[in-house]
């Protein structure tokens, strides 16, 4: 959605495991017709390579946290862009595929912090996408921060021990720390007092690829905070306490990379004199769980996945401190970017320029009253069902659906935890009728056919749940 301002069904990459047409348009090809050098460099995940950009340097698949295989563009000197972007990338000259020593939030920044130099003092305009691992799962932080957060003790969401009463879908997804994280995966937990094995850790390569002196590096950090929780023998509610701090723990000491690179960047720019006529945006690609529900991950419709956060700097344009309290998609964000650039905006693009949010006082009713979501990757990791909706300033609307067909509606001012389901209210049906129609309207804006609705089968959704009860292992009992 983010480089060709389309909604997924239109764009064609709905979940993992599609293939993404490499050959459409998108904003970072129209930037580089327009005479702008881009890049892309870290986090790529999509099935083929980066097109649209003059350089690139990108993990492997998701990419691992310590010593990540990169994948680099070769040596293209002197061939047409537009070969290079029509090519198959198996006919490119891959010249450098490597494994890179060090952690992957450092490394990318200092290969961003490589790239800025090369381009800095050049005539030509230059547009870099970097894209960070963290905090993807499973959360490791760097090793100076390893025992960041050990003495703080976060408090966890009301709502970390929900039943989801109303909420059916919520009631079958396989996302709650407590239940479905892998001990020795995530929350880095030991068989034994005395031991570094790790306990249940079904995905090995994190922890194998690790140098001999990281590991040690590592064990000794948590040896001590591992050894503790098995003195203390933690049942139940108790051990669920447990297993939510170490993940907000660990979460939040795996930011702390992020936020130092970010820093870095920053300090480059004012240093340089590039700040003040480069637009610079902090994102993500959703929101996540840390607790609320009881969940990590993402995915659902819920507030806390569905906003994401949003920082944008240009001082030349965008006035200090304002806030916009507008609806705003990752759709946004190719038009924005073209518009900035001066670069006309395509008219089968679906989403709209955030340059008259940030530079006027224009009205937050005016730019989008509504907001559409998907989501379709079941039966799948999390086994969150496939789901779509509509959230307007004040109201959401969510039909899951697949194997069960439930509705929710919340009323975001009175209930902005989304923890009472309205569907059935009476006094909310005249809001829920609105809320079918403006869903109904926008799914024909957005050209959404009957093919997003397609149901997975009965034998897809069982062989799905086998998979994850063996990748799992026996899951603890807990009392709660």
């Amino acid at each position: 959605m983010i480089l060709t301002g389309k909604h997924s069904h239109i764009n064609g990459f709905r979940m993992n495991g599609e293939v993404f047409d490499g050959s459409q348009t998108t904003f970072p090809k129209l930037l580089r017709q327009a005479g702008y050098t881009t890049a892309l460099i870290g986090k790529w995940h999509l099935h083929g390579l980066p097109q649209g950009f003059d350089y690139w340097k990108i993990l492997n698949d998701q990419g691992n946290y310590y010593n990540p295989h990169f994948i680099q563009l070769g040596d293209t000197a002197g061939i047409d862009r537009a070969y290079v972007d029509q090519t198959p990338h198996w006919a490119l000259n891959m010249a450098d595929t490597a494994i890179v020593e060090g952690y992957a939030t450092d490394l990318i920044t200092d290969e961003a912090l490589a790239y800025l130099d090369q381009v800095k003092d050049s005539t030509t305009p230059f547009m870099v996408m970097i894209h960070h691992k963290a905090p993807h799962r499973n959360w490791m932080p760097a090793l100076r921060h390893l025992n960041l957060y050990d003495s703080v003790s976060f408090p966890l969401p009301d709502s970390y021990f929900s039943t989801h009463e109303g909420q059916l879908a919520a009631q079958q997804q396989q996302q709650t720390i407590y239940v479905d994280m892998y001990e020795g995966h995530d929350l880095k937990m030991t068989v034994a007092k005395g031991s570094s094995e790790l306990a249940h850790n079904p995905w090995k390569t994190d922890f194998e690829r690790m140098t001999p002196a990281q590991r040690a590096a590592w064990d000794k950090a948590y040896q001590a905070k591992n050894d503790a929780m098995h003195e203390a023998n933690l049942t139940g509610r108790e051990l669920a306490i447990w297993k939510g701090q170490r993940y907000l723990q660990d979460y939040l000491a795996t930011v702390a990379a992020v936020d130092e690179g970010v820093g870095r960047i920053l300090d480059y720019l004012q240093q340089n004199g590039l700040a003040d006529n480069t637009l610079l945006v902090y994102t993500s690609d959703q929101g996540f769980y840390l607790g609320e529900k009881g969940w990590f991950d993402k995915r659902f419709m819920y507030e806390e996945s569905l906003r994401m956060p949003l920082l944008m700097m240009y001082p030349a344009g965008i006035k200090r401190g304002s806030v916009v309290e507008a609806l705003t998609q990752n759709l946004d964000f190719a038009p924005t970017f073209l518009d900035y650039a001066r670069v006309p905006i395509p008219q089968n693009m679906q989403g709209q320029s955030l340059r008259p949010l940030l530079e006027t006082s224009s009205s937050p009713d005016a730019f989008r009253q509504a907001i559409y979501y998907h989501y379709y990757d079941y039966p799948a990791f999390h086994m969150v069902k496939k789901q779509y909706g509509v959230r307007t300033s004040r109201y959401k609307l969510i039909h899951f659906y697949d194997d069960i067909d439930a509705w929710e509606l919340y009323d975001l001012e009175k209930d902005p935890h989304e923890l009472t389901n309205l569907i059935n209210a009476p006094a909310y049906q005249p809001i829920r009728q609105k809320l079918l129609l403006t869903l109904d309207s926008l799914q024909q804006a957005y050209g959404v056919t009957e093919k997003e609705f397609e149901r997975a089968s009965r034998e897809a959704i069982e062989q799905q749940q086998e998979n994850f009860r063996k990748l799992r292992g026996p899951k603890p009992d807990f009392h709660h």
